[in-house]
Parts: C-alpha cells; structure tokens; sequence
C-alpha cells in the first residue's frame, strides 16, 4: 500500500504528521499513531427476503503516549491535522513530570499475509443478493420440516498504517468475509435451531461457490434434525468427550484469556506466576499463532505494529509463556509476542488472543469414544461465561450427546458444561489426532472490544466435568 490512502487521499502532509507525533510522544515511554480507513458490508436474508443490505466506510485516527503503566490516549474520525494537533496536547498530559526514554520500534520481520485487493469488490450486489436467496430456497427444499431459514453474509476491508516517531511507518492490509446459515426445523409443536457458518481472511471466491454453501446448508440443517430427536441431558459430575476444531472456544475461554499478559501482569489470572510449572496434564500443548494465512485470527502485524508469531503457551502440560502487548511486555521485562490488538482507532491495544489451539495427540477419536463407561459427547457450543481470575466457566452445548459403554447415544438437549479452566487441563486424559481449526466464525470479547479470532484442538477426553441438565 502507498502513502496515498492516508496523506494524499487525506490531505494530510506526512512531514507534517511526522512532526506532530515526534512532538507528542517525546519523554514518552513508548506510543503511536494509528491510522485506520475500513469498508464493510452486510447482508442478511430472513423470512424469505432479503431483509438488510448496509454499507458503510469508517476512517479516523487514534494517538497513544504510554509513561510506565500510564496512558494518555485520544482518537478522531476526522483525518486533518488540527484533529491530530488537538490529540498530540491531550495525550501529552500523560507525561506531566516524566521524561522516559522511547522504546525501540517493533522489528521488521512479518510476512505481508494479504494482497492490496479490496474483496468487496469482486463480487456485485447482485450476485450476494442472488446467492442468499439461493441459500434460502435450497435448505427449504431439502426437508419438509424446514420452518425458517436466515443467511447472512459480511465483508471488511481495513487498511492501517503505524507511524511511530523517527519517520517509521509500519502498514497492513486486512480483508476478512463470513458467510452464516441458521435452519429451524419442526415436528408438531417442538421446533429445534441448527447454525453452521465459516469465513476467513480472503475474497468470497471459496465461500459463495455451490459445494461450499450447500454443505454449510447441510450442516445446519443436520444439528437442527439431530436437535429434534434430543432427550434432556443429566447433570452431574460424568467423563466428557470435547470435538475437534469449534469446540477450542472453551479452551480460547477458559484458559485463553487467562494467559493474556494483562492478567498475569496483575496477578489477577489464575496462572500469574505460574511459569515453569505444571498446570495441564502431560500431552497438552497450546499455542497462539496469529501468522497463518488467511484465518480469521491472523494478521501480518499486530495493532502496534509488532510482527505476528507463534507463541507456545503450555508445553507438556508446562506454563511457558504468557500472550503480550508492548506495554505489559515491556513492564514484565519479557519479549512481545505480537498480540496488541484493537477493535478499531478509537479503541487502545491491550493483550488479545489471534489463534489459540491444542495440538493434536496420539489417539483415534473412536479410541476415546470406546474408552467412556457413562458420559457426555459435547460436539457443537453456543455461549458461556467465564471469570478470568478464578477460570470458573458455564458452557451451552448446542449439539451434544449421551455415551453408554463406549457407545455413542441419544442426543441432548439443554447440556451445559461446568468447571474451571485451570482443573479442566490436569483432566485431560487422552487428546486425538483429529486436531482441527473451527471454520473461521470466532469473534472475541474483552473491556468492551471486540475482535476476530481462530479457535481450535483434537477431540480430547476430560476424565471428571461438571455437567449440568436435568437430572443426574
């Protein structure tokens, strides 16, 4: 990307700009500039027509000045140089009585991950339109007991730019697509919902073609079906089988959010000084790597500019690292890690997961099924609830079902899974060797913000979890 996006189409002048944040950020401990111009689209077809269509561009700009754990931080809308000239004067009260030393840049090692091209463009309103009414009739034709169908279709384009004082200037491009189904099937009075969806960091190319969304179609229809036929779950303390790929949204929970270097910085986190011990069985390892191409939690840099990488988490079962900022980083004394990251210019980075996974192990998932006498079968979640400090979480199961002596059984219906992350880990007593990344529908909360992310893990087997239903 040239400079033009942000200082010809803008008019702003970069030598200018320049000046202002050296000025800003001088006896600052470390901040930036962070520019952002982003288009976005969505469509959603519901009740047999096309319901919504919006388009909308959002620019502005967000300047930070950082001294020790202190932050002075304003953002516009409005890309001019009197906007910038009013954030420079009120983030540098931050540095009231300070003179810090600048930290040094982030290196510039990334891979640039995603072409210039806007994805947006490829495909014409038309042919969306088209191609969720074709959603629509395709699942109504498929079964008799089809009673609502919703498809739903959004596309980002972003382009960021980084200036830090010195003239350095750190780019990205991010496009990122996603296209949802939702099937509601009934038989007499009961009705039943089943969803499926994916999307990723690229065009609509793969997603809009036939094959791929008639078998999200098929999907959503299968869970809704199975859904019909679900007996309400037990409640009690059982073994718990955990599916591969989407399922890592509890481990992305549950034991995620607790490895954030925030957390950890505050001893609020229930692994704050916990490096170097064991707190997961052995076989289990978790990763975070924001650098693989096109998933929905992947970017060339971080929101700081930081190059993405791969940080191993929990090796073996052992604590090896948390997930960083500059900030928490730098006051840790320990390297960043590449994961600062922001909903947009008007939100400051903090600590964010990109791609969090456990690896795969040895075992075959009907090995794993075979080995349970009584338990739960958890494929597919909804929404849960998680404490950060404690690790305390409830799951929703939308699709789950019940094992008997090594058999798979009915499904069920109203299944929550109850526990607390930390515990969870050491009960891990076989992981699979299906490990499996979730299709590209992650989307992950904290303070407020909101920001893609991949999730992912094998089908594993938890030897004691708390399942809640409706009778033991």
């Amino acid at each position: 990307m040239t400079h033009s996006l942000f200082f010809e189409k803008t008019g702003l002048d970069k030598a200018r700009t320049q000046s202002i944040v050296d000025e800003a950020l001088k006896g600052a401990d470390d901040g930036e500039l962070y520019l952002e111009y982003s288009q976005s689209e969505a469509f959603v077809f519901d009740d047999n027509r096309l319901k919504t269509a919006s388009y909308n561009i959002e620019q502005g700009f967000g300047l930070r000045a950082v001294c020790g754990e202190s932050t002075g931080y304003a953002h516009a809308s409005e890309l001019s140089e009197d906007a910038l000239k009013r954030a420079a004067s009120a983030v540098q009260a931050v540095k009231s009585g300070r003179g810090g030393v600048l930290a040094a840049g982030p290196s510039r090692t990334n891979v640039k991950l995603y072409p210039d091209d806007n994805p947006l463009d490829a495909l014409p309103f038309e042919a969306k339109s088209k191609l969720l009414a074709d959603i629509n009739e395709y699942a109504r034709s498929k079964d008799s007991r089809v009673r609502q169908v919703s498809a739903s279709l959004t596309g980002e384009w972003s382009a960021i730019e980084i200036v830090r004082p010195g003239g350095e200037i750190v780019r990205d491009i991010r496009p990122l697509v996603r296209l949802n189904v939702s099937v509601t099937a009934g038989e007499g009075d009961r009705q039943e919902s089943g969803s499926y969806g994916a999307g990723g960091r690229e065009a609509y190319a793969r997603y809009v073609s036939p094959d791929a969304w008639r078998s999200y179609v098929d999907e959503a229809l299968r869970q809704a079906i199975v859904n019909l036929k679900a007996e309400p779950a037990p409640a009690g303390d059982m073994e718990v089988v955990l599916g591969s790929g989407w399922t890592g949204v509890l481990l992305h929970e549950a034991v995620g959010h607790g490895l954030e270097g925030d957390f950890n910085r505050k001893r609020t986190s229930a692994f704050a000084g916990r490096l170097g011990e064991r707190v997961a069985a052995p076989g289990v390892t978790v990763i975070d790597d924001g650098t693989l191409a096109g998933r929905r939690g992947s970017l060339s840099v971080d929101d700081e500019g930081t190059p993405t990488s791969r940080t191993v988490l929990i090796e073996d079962g052992v604590l090896k690292g948390y997930m960083q900022d500059r900030l928490n980083a730098r006051l840790m004394g320990v390297p960043v890690t590449g994961n600062g990251r922001r909903e947009n210019f008007a939100c400051q980075p903090m600590p964010r997961m990109t791609n969090t996974f456990m690896l795969a192990g040895t075992h075959q998932p009907e090995e794993i099924i075979r080995s349970v006498k009584d338990g739960v079968y958890a494929v597919n979640f909804s929404g849960g609830q998680v404490d950060i400090t404690s690790g305390k979480f409830v799951f929703n199961c939308t699709e789950a079902y019940r094992i008997k002596n090594g058999k798979i059984g009915a499904p069920l219906k109203n299944a929550a899974l109850i526990g607390d992350g930390p515990t969870v880990l050491t009960r891990v007593s076989m992981i699979g060797d299906d490990f499996a990344l979730d299709p590209g529908i992650g989307v992950c909360g904290k303070s407020g913000q909101g920001v893609p992310v991949g999730v992912g893990q094998p089908t594993i087997k938890v030897d004691r979890l708390t399942v809640g239903g409706a009778s033991a």
